[in-house]
């Protein structure tokens, strides 16, 4: 219904390419915390970051079931931190490269982008708004020519190893919401300075605190319209919770996956523990939460690709499906019993990778409410025109 021949051999191929060329470095990456550059470019050659960019710029101008394999097979290696450099690269900071940037961006930066010769972050969140984005501090300041940057972002994904960044800021700080826009800054530019952050999962992927010290921005690096930066970011947050919809339900899938073929070489009491009743109920009911998130997720990302905004159901597949995984998860560290707790076990890390799901992208809490408003309210939410 969703995937085509062409679509089960992209599969095939990139799940092969996957085990070759980066399952090999995954244990150095995650002790390291840094993934090292070659990799990017290899995906880069392969065509992988261009999997929904346009042809003239180098991508290939594929469907979002392309994503959706993408997305899914960098699950299976069980490294959320790896996954997420990846595609936070790919989703977050190209979408809006693609979609604001103006002729010389795109040529300067996204192709370069989908070669994987530069490497992005998208610089949202700050210290003091977490998921409240209208609330920012930090400003840019109109100044002839220029635009200067102040102010500080967090939880940023790439934001230590990345070249540039793509930077929201208020530019009319009295006005809430239509006084933001956003920018692209090159990662060398003076003022510009990170700390890496130290975390409990994703321990591959660099995610940074930024700050941005009088940071000189030239007029020609403002993306789209001033004033919009708002509703680019609205009307982009449909996909990024969509593909943190997508990780979950893959993870949850392959820890489903993993607890079966354990219990199928486990023995208890002179027998394989997937002859107990109790145990075979649980992956029963956990094999469903994953199915009914998988097939949620799949008719989503059918209507994303045909056009339709899909803002609501996004929300709800990042709340549920993000909440289901770390349920199933948890319980398949529990079919394991004590090597479930081990780090030789691939549960562990996946443990701690899950728990990020709830947080990140927007924290349940505030998609609650959003869908609350538009459920209860009928609010409705339009993208940027």
């Amino acid at each position: 219904m969703y995937f085509t021949e062409e679509h089960d051999f992209f599969r095939k191929s990139f799940r092969d390419f996957l085990q070759k060329e980066v399952v090999p470095h995954i244990e150095k990456w995650e002790e390291t915390g840094t993934i090292d550059r070659f990799i990017w470019e290899k995906f880069g050659e392969m065509g992988y970051f261009g999997l929904n960019q346009p042809e003239e710029y180098g991508g290939l101008n594929l469907d979002l079931f392309y994503t959706v394999i993408f997305l899914e097979e960098l699950q299976r290696i069980n490294s959320g931190g790896f996954a997420a450099a990846m595609w936070a690269h790919a989703y977050l900071a190209m979408t809006h490269l693609n979609k604001e940037g103006d002729e010389r961006i795109k040529r300067e930066y996204l192709t370069p982008s989908i070669e994987g010769k530069m490497i992005g972050c998208l610089c949202i969140s700050e210290p003091f708004g977490g998921s409240d984005v209208a609330g920012m501090r930090t400003t840019a300041i109109e100044d002839g020519n220029t635009y200067v940057l102040n102010g500080s972002k967090t939880f940023i994904t790439n934001g230590v190893y990345s070249d540039y960044l793509i930077v929201a800021a208020k530019t009319n700080p009295d006005d809430k919401h239509k006084g933001m826009s956003i920018f692209l800054v090159d990662r060398d530019t003076p003022g510009v300075s990170s700390t890496k952050l130290n975390k409990l999962g994703w321990r591959a992927s660099d995610t940074g605190e930024i700050a941005f010290d009088n940071v000189i921005i030239p007029k020609e690096n403002l993306m789209g319209e001033e004033g919009k930066g708002f509703p680019y970011i609205m009307q982009h947050f449909a996909l990024e919770r969509l593909i943190m919809g997508v990780n979950a339900h893959a993870r949850a899938e392959y820890a489903v996956e993993y607890a079966i073929q354990y219990m199928d070489e486990r023995e208890a009491f002179g027998r394989k523990i997937n002859n107990f009743q109790a145990l075979r109920h649980k992956v029963a009911e956990m094999a469903s939460k994953v199915d009914m998130c998988k097939e949620y997720n799949y008719s989503i990302t059918k209507r994303l690709n045909d056009g339709i905004y899909v803002v609501k159901e996004a929300s709800m597949s990042k709340l549920l499906s993000t909440k289901i995984a770390d349920e199933v998860i948890y319980d398949a560290l529990q079919l394991l019993g004590g090597y479930g707790y081990m780090e030789d076990y691939p549960l562990a890390r996946m443990f701690r990778d899950s728990r990020l799901g709830p947080i990140g992208g927007g924290t349940s809490e505030i998609l609650k409410e959003i869908i609350a408003k538009m459920v209860i309210d009928k609010k409705e939410y339009k993208p940027a025109t």
